[in-house]
């Protein structure tokens, strides 16, 4: 029950703009934070429906539930996995279960779709994104990953050479064309429950959120941070790319956020990782231990802007959010330049996910401002979307010319360190 009460509250403060839905999640300390931020973001990518079957069947009045845990509960019974409570909750819903379906049964009809998610609005961005996965390289091969799905009657098509290839349809798959080890699939293929995920051989992460660690690229035996480390994709990634040899400090401020890493990362295979319980901006870049951390990834906390789940159309209050950008931005640039501090340093990797500038190239323009020793390097030449001039060596990424969630990534190099050529 306790996974639907949290779920409800956030989806309100998410609706009503008053935090991002991957911070609300996070902030709220639930154990099982896989699993509240997907009924959450799936519950918002099908409000619009929700909100049309709660109205015409009366189900406010009938149960006496509020708008946001009608919605999370309606979510479960109807379109995910089952209801994950008992009690009065489940009894009321199970009640009003037959008169629920057969609203969403004429919903259907009405509109003349067969399948939940053509349900959606037309053009909706979270039902137009292919289903991305990284082969996780610690535990197997991407060949060996891909002989598996195709046993499994799965259609593999080769690599992709073109945005249009990741367009996608029943059980064709591609390799990506940008990122060696991403598999894409048809948009809502669903692996919760795959052996492959299971197993720990495949990640389920979103292309973008995959371009800082490949970016990055640590060599094998390097010390590395992973700055603003939960929920640990990303750092299972730089573990692969080290091939587990070497040294991984990663740091986060919530203890319940780390623990919940750390099963991903047991999972994952990773074992050159040292994780700690704490504020980056506390860490001491002269403490002897990070004497020799040279590559740094900072991934730090941002509005979620690019997040397509969080975009639901209502208006913000344009000083609550002028305000709040304003604070996060002040903070990403305080770990920016905390980050730059480690004596040792060669290579820093910025990334966001959020679509503002003043999260991304204006924190990144005021950051080299003031450390006139490091300086941007232009990355991956054939990238569609460039970040805003004059930053163009900075990647972005957007539903529309990358067909990924809204990203932002650079990478910043000290100047007086051997200059490696061009990442791509």
């Amino acid at each position: 029950m306790a996974l639907y009460a949290t779920a409800a509250e956030i989806l309100e403060k998410a609706e009503r703009k008053r935090g991002a839905l991957k911070t609300l999640v996070y902030d709220s300390k639930f154990p099982n934070i896989k699993q509240l931020f997907a009924l959450v973001c799936e519950t918002q990518k099908f409000s619009s429906v929700l909100q049309e079957i709660i109205e015409a069947t009366k189900l406010l009045k009938l149960t006496k539930l509020k708008m946001p845990m009608a919605k999370v509960l309606l979510y479960d019974l109807l379109i995910g996995q089952g209801l994950k409570c008992g009690g009065a909750w489940k009894a009321n819903m199970m009640k009003h279960r037959p008169r629920l379906q057969a609203e969403l049964a004429r919903m259907k009809v009405r509109r003349k779709v067969s399948r939940n998610e053509d349900l959606l609005p037309a053009g909706s961005p979270a039902d137009q994104l292919p289903r991305y996965v990284r082969v996780n390289t610690l535990k197997t091969t991407v060949g060996d990953a891909v002989d598996y799905l195709k046993r499994e009657g799965f259609s593999y098509l080769g690599q992709a050479v073109r945005l249009d290839n990741l367009t996608l349809k029943n059980k064709e798959f591609v390799l990506d064309m940008h990122l060696p080890e991403v598999l894409a699939f048809p948009p809502n293929t669903d692996f919760h429950d795959h052996f492959l995920y299971k197993a720990g051989h495949i990640i389920l992460q979103d292309k973008a959120s995959c371009l800082p660690a490949h970016l990055l690229h640590p060599p094998a035996g390097s010390q590395v941070i992973d700055a603003c480390a939960a929920p640990g994709n990303k750092t299972s990634h730089l573990a692969a790319i080290m091939k587990n040899r070497g040294r991984l400090f990663a740091f986060d401020l919530d203890g319940k956020r780390l623990s919940t890493m750390s099963t991903l990362l047991l999972r994952a295979g990773v074992s050159c990782h040292q994780l700690a319980n704490r504020d980056f901006l506390t860490v001491d870049p002269d403490d002897p231990q990070y004497k020799d951390v040279e590559y740094i990834l900072l991934d730090p906390s941002c509005s979620g802007s690019g997040m397509v789940c969080l975009r639901d159309g209502s208006p913000a209050d344009q000083e609550e959010e002028k305000a709040r950008l304003a604070a996060l931005a002040s903070f990403q640039l305080r770990c920016l330049n905390h980050s730059l501090r480690f004596p040792r340093l060669k290579r820093l990797v910025y990334s966001t996910c959020s679509i503002h500038s003043q999260e991304n190239e204006e924190v990144v323009a005021a950051c080299l401002q003031q450390n006139p020793n490091f300086r941007l390097v232009p990355l991956l030449a054939q990238w569609p979307e460039r970040g805003l001039e004059p930053l163009s060596q900075c990647l972005r990424a957007s539903t529309t010319r990358t067909l990924t969630h809204g990203f932002f990534v650079a990478l910043l190099e000290k100047i007086s360190s051997k200059r490696a050529p061009p990442s791509g």
